[in-house]
């Protein structure tokens, strides 16, 4: 099968135009799952569905590094980070995450998120506001508290708006842009500030803790990280949880919008893991992710050789046809006994966790958004009337008037 050509010289004005349709939108003009467009002036093939996935990120096929636009390059990820790296080096800084992740620390994290949840919800009884800027400071202060980094630190409203402005303005240009990435140099600092004291022992950090294993973190021929690299290591495990915000605003969305679904998560887990994975297949995230060829392979005919760039389209491949039944449904049902195929359902990206480039907090993301969706069907506050409309041309989304709830006194 031969990969066709978008027909257009360039699609970078199409991308911006549909937005996390626009893969969708060519992939059907055009009859195929994947097909060659010139993106931001460079030549990359667009591709979506399950061999896609595995294509992209299994066999070490892709290098991460420089693939993407560098304004999203620096406010996502920045040099030496573990999204960043190939191979062995790779392998030895995910399993540091891994590491950090794993499921007694998963627990802990929800557990610290439920804390910071009624602290917060005492904060703001009786008021109406927006549930994604609170979604942020509770995540924030959820990540600094479990991580085990000082609260007397850090000033956690101004860090939760940093973090959260590294994913709402990835897609950004011009003075939204730059000005993002001022705000992200000053969580740098903050954070390559905080390593140093924990390195020297100015700042109190206990031994099993989340900072203190990046603070001692050592690349894979066991050299200490650089305290610069160490300080984006520590914004890349910060701002991945704060960005579960937006899931938090869908579960709610979702359960808003389709209510029967409160009395079926307030007390079954099961069902609220359900509605979170149908959460992270159905609403939009991150639209694509970018590689670049770093050994030469075949595919569908064609050669692919190292500097060719490619381009898998998440939203496109949770929602396709071929993988999910009515995929333009909200239907939590259809993971009822899942097993659960690493190249089908991709927000956080595909493959495996612990040796490619999924999201190492990918459990955490389901654990959170499961466990607020609980808190949710409770009704600790009710949805005034407001515009719930969802532009899938924003990239990042979110609903039009971000969510807006009533606090119960």
């Amino acid at each position: 099968t031969v990969i066709p050509r978008s027909p257009a010289p360039d699609d970078t004005l199409a991308f911006l135009r549909n937005g996390y349709l626009y893969g969708t939108r060519r992939f059907r003009k055009l009859g195929s799952d994947a097909f060659e467009a010139r993106l931001a002036g460079t030549r990359a093939v667009v591709m979506h569905g399950r061999e896609a996935a595995s294509v992209f990120y299994e066999g070490d096929r892709f290098s991460r590094e420089r693939a993407m636009p560098s304004s999203v390059q620096h406010l996502l990820q920045d040099d030496g980070s573990v999204q960043s790296l190939e191979g062995p080096p790779h392998r030895h800084r995910k399993t540091m995450f891994m590491r950090m992740l794993d499921d007694a620390s998963v627990v802990r994290l929800v557990e610290s998120f439920e804390h910071e949840w009624r602290r917060v919800r005492a904060e703001h009884a009786g008021q109406e506001v927006p549930l994604y800027d609170l979604g942020n400071l509770v995540l924030t202060r959820s990540a600094l508290a479990w991580a085990g980094i000082p609260r007397d630190r850090v000033d956690d409203r101004d860090l939760a708006g940093r973090l959260a402005a590294m994913v709402d303005r990835a897609s950004s240009i011009g003075p939204v842009d730059r000005i993002a990435r001022a705000r992200r140099r000053g969580a740098e600092d903050w954070a390559s500030g905080l390593v140093a004291d924990v390195r020297s022992g100015l700042a109190d950090a206990g031994p099993d803790s989340a900072i203190r294993t990046i603070a001692d973190g050592s690349d894979d021929h066991g050299a200490p990280l650089p305290e610069e690299v160490a300080a984006v290591e520590v914004l890349n495990l910060l701002r991945p949880i704060v960005a579960v915000s937006r899931f938090l605003v869908f579960a709610v969305h979702a359960m808003h919008t389709h209510p029967q679904w409160h009395a079926a998560v307030e007390h079954d887990a099961d069902a609220a893991t359900r509605v979170a994975n149908e959460v992270r297949r159905f609403y939009p995230f991150f639209p694509v992710i970018s590689g670049t060829v770093q050994r030469p392979f075949e595919w569908r005919g064609r050669d692919f050789e190292p500097g060719d760039r490619a381009v898998l389209d998440l939203y496109a491949t949770n929602h396709d046809e071929r993988l999910w039944d009515e995929p333009g449904r909200f239907l939590p049902e259809r993971f009822q006994g899942w097993e659960g195929d690493p190249n089908t359902l991709v927000p956080q990206g595909g493959g495996e966790a612990a040796t490619g480039h999924r999201c190492p907090g990918e459990a955490a993301t389901i654990a959170l958004t499961a466990r607020f969706a609980q808190l949710a069907a409770s009704r600790p506050f009710s949805v005034p009337d407001q515009d719930l409309r969802i532009s899938l041309r924003h990239i990042p989304a979110l609903p039009m008037d971000r969510l807006r709830v009533q606090m119960r006194a």
